[in-house]
């Protein structure tokens, strides 16, 4: 049965990795408590860490970007629980190789071994193929942990997710891929030849990923160079060694994450760079639409409202012109967005709108704003006392729409930027009226 991990069961035992191996495999955790990153399912509170403590490991999903764990992990369970550990690969492996590992999991079984079968993007199983676990998994044949860089819900069948719980992993934050340079220095011997700033960006670089990292890393330990490397010096090394650019994992978000940044910073050239480099790569335009309408909105909002209609035009110029007359319209929207005024004042107001929500759970609306169709609503004071905005001389009347038990707040708050300098004028005016007249209504 051909496995991804052939290579990596016979190059040594844990805790005896090979000079040969790359570094991410020399440096693969031998316990749970040097995962980075997933302190949250692994910590004694965490549902790994429960399970561990009460000596029985459930069927998992293990979900979360590449780099940040999921084989590491499962391996471990498996150590900890004294299970055989038995791994597979859905990309290369069907129905004949999981009825193989099924009849060797029932032979353990009988022996009084457990069989912990890990399955690497188990996504990419179809029905039929996800539906040969629930037996097994059922009787308690094999424990399955799963893991997939896409969303459960989705790709995989409810009957077997509802045998199974899925586990997210987050991807590796700053913190997280700082250490693991740190274990990477330890084990090589050496500093990196980075200063503070490369060293910052060569996080950035990860974009999350703890084995990309680490590959990096490694790149840069066979350099010869004198002095620390610039972030200039940084990305022209790595740029210039890079391999060919995939769309479809690290490639691809590390550089629409450049492309984000550099909008953000009002940087239209570099974006306009990043863009192409996409581009260039085989990206398919539509996902890069895609971003720069989710930037016009999060990052720009009401400084341009502009901003969002100069992407739908350009995406709906994309589709009818295909490329690579439409590549334009990308570039032109990219450098809109990169000289447009930048807030992200809606985010922020949208973020504590939700929260504020979710605390306050069924308040219900006051009643002077709700409609009375019914006698009986009347009666209960449904729209009693409403003051229609459009009667009043400036057209505001400076009443409360918050629920009765719960005090103003204010999430929206617009920068001096752009239109919503504006925007901020008017909020300010309205504050204004509202307090004058809410202190006339008092003081009767």
């Amino acid at each position: 049965m051909t496995s991804l991990f052939s290579e990596l069961e016979s190059s040594g035992e844990p805790g005896t990795p090979s000079p040969s191996q790359p570094l991410a495999d020399r440096l693969r955790p031998s316990d749970l408590d040097s995962v980075v990153g997933q302190s949250h399912l692994l910590d004694t509170v965490g549902p790994v860490g429960r399970m561990l403590e009460s000596g029985r490991v459930s069927s998992v999903i293990l979900w979360g970007p590449p780099g940040c764990g999921k084989t590491t992990i499962a391996r471990l369970l498996a150590g900890r629980t004294d299970l055989h550990f038995e791994p597979l690969s859905a990309v290369f492996s069907g129905v004949a190789d999981l009825k193989k590992v099924f009849a060797a999991a029932k032979d353990r079984a009988r022996k009084g071994k457990g069989t912990l079968l890990f399955v690497d993007e188990i996504h990419r199983f179809n029905r039929a193929q996800q539906d040969a676990f629930l037996p097994v998994v059922e009787d308690g044949t094999i424990t399955l942990v799963g893991a997939t860089t896409e969303n459960p819900s989705f790709e995989l069948n409810a009957a077997l997710l509802s045998r199974c719980q899925v586990l997210v992993l987050h991807r590796l934050d700053d913190a997280a891929l700082e250490e693991l340079l740190a274990r990477a220095e330890q084990e090589s011997g050496m500093e990196l030849p980075l200063d503070g700033d490369a060293r910052a960006a060569l996080r950035a670089m990860a974009d999350g990923d703890g084995r990309h990292i680490l590959a990096l890393a490694e790149e840069l330990f066979t350099l010869k160079t004198s002095d620390p490397l610039t972030s200039r010096d940084l990305a022209e090394t790595l740029q210039r060694r890079a391999p060919v650019y995939d769309k479809d994992r690290d490639g691809h978000y590390n550089l629409i994450s450049a492309v984000h940044k550099s909008l953000r910073g009002s940087d239209p050239d570099a974006a306009l760079y990043w863009v192409s480099r996409m581009i260039d790569g085989g990206e398919d335009p539509i996902y890069i639409l895609r971003r720069l309408t989710r930037f016009a909105v999060e990052d720009i909002g009401l400084a341009d409202p502009q901003a969002m209609t100069q992407a739908l035009a350009a995406w709906d110029a994309y589709d009818r012109l295909g490329s690579p007359e439409g590549d334009l319209a990308i570039a032109q929207l990219v450098l809109y967005l990169g000289t447009a005024p930048k807030s992200n004042a809606a985010y922020k107001a949208f973020s504590g709108a939700k929260k504020a929500a979710q605390k306050t759970g069924s308040l219900m609306p006051p009643k002077h704003i709700l409609n009375a169709p019914t006698q009986m609503m009347k009666g209960l004071g449904y729209g009693k006392d409403y003051a229609y905005d459009h009667n009043e001389a400036d057209g505001f009347s400076g009443q409360s729409y918050f629920p009765d038990d719960m005090p103003r707040e204010t999430y929206y708050d617009p920068p001096e930027r752009g239109f919503e300098r504006e925007i901020r004028k008017r909020l300010t005016y309205w504050d204004k009226l509202r307090h004058e007249r809410n202190s006339k209504s008092e003081d009767k």
